[in-house]
C-alpha cells in the first residue's frame, strides 16, 4: 500500500490518498481549499492512474472537509463520517468567513454514516473504525492492522494531542479514547495524523505529555 500525503489550508491540515497495488485509492480529510490545491490533488490522482473510490472524514471540523465537496463532485465516491459529527459538519458553512474561508464549498451529506466498530474493505485496503471522540463528540480512526497503521486525524499528534476547547470537545472523554483505544494498538502502529509530523503508538505512550494530565 502507498501512502501520499498533502498539507493543505491555513491550518496546515494533513490529506491522505491511501492506495492499494491495484491503484484503488481512499482520500481521508480532504484539506483543499484553493484551486491550485485541488489541482495538486487531481494531478496526483491522474498522474498515477488512481481510481478514487472512497472519501473517509475523520471528524468534521473546517480544516477537514474544505475540499469534500471537490473530492465527491470530481470522483462520485461514497462518503463516510460518524452520525455524532453530522451536526459539526452542518454548522461549517456558518462559520468558515470567520477563517477568511468565505468560498468553502458546503460539502455533500454523508452516503454512508459511521458508528465506530465497522469493518471497512476498498479494494485490497482492509480498515477497523474506532470511535474516538474528546475532539469532537463523532471523531473517528481508521485502522489499517495489515498495514501496521492508523490514520488518526485529530486524536494525537507527535508528542500532542488534539485540543478540547471547541464545542463538544472534552479532555477527559479524549483521554480516554487516547489511553483505551489508542495506546492499546500495537506499538509499532504508524500513526497519521492530521496535523505535523507522523509518529508511532509507542513512541507516544512514552513520551507525549498527556501522560502528565
Amino acid at each position: 500500500m502507498h501512502i501520499e500525503k498533502f498539507t493543505f489550508n491555513t491550518f496546515q491540515e494533513n490529506m491522505y490518498v491511501l492506495s492499494d497495488a491495484k491503484k484503488n485509492a481512499v482520500i481521508v480529510d480532504p484539506g483543499c481549499y484553493e484551486r491550485e490545491e485541488e489541482l495538486e490533488l487531481q494531478s496526483y490522482i491522474e498522474n498515477n492512474k488512481l481510481n478514487v473510490i472512497a472519501l473517509l472524514n475523520t471528524h468534521a471540523h473546517i480544516d477537514h472537509v474544505l475540499g469534500n465537496q471537490f473530492v465527491l463532485r470530481k470522483y462520485k465516491v461514497p462518503y463516510y463520517l460518524h452520525e455524532a459529527d453530522f451536526p459539526i459538519l452542518q454548522s461549517v458553512e456558518n462559520y468558515a468567513h470567520v477563517y477568511g474561508m468565505g468560498n468553502y464549498k458546503v460539502s455533500p451529506d454523508p452516503t454512508h454514516i459511521l458508528k465506530g466498530g465497522e469493518a471497512l474493505k476498498f479494494g485490497e485496503m482492509d480498515m477497523k473504525v474506532f470511535h474516538t471522540p474528546g475532539h469532537c463528540p463523532g471523531h473517528v480512526v481508521y485502522y489499517l492492522a495489515n498495514e501496521k497503521l492508523v490514520v488518526n486525524g485529530d486524536v494525537l499528534f507527535k508528542g500532542s494531542f488534539g485540543r478540547t476547547d471547541l464545542p463538544g470537545g472534552s479532555m477527559e472523554v479524549l483521554k480516554k479514547s487516547i489511553f483505551e483505544i489508542m495506546f492499546k494498538l500495537p506499538e509499532e502502529t504508524l500513526v497519521l495524523s492530521g496535523h505535523g509530523d507522523d509518529t508511532t503508538i509507542g513512541e507516544e505512550k512514552r513520551t507525549n505529555y498527556i501522560n502528565n494530565f
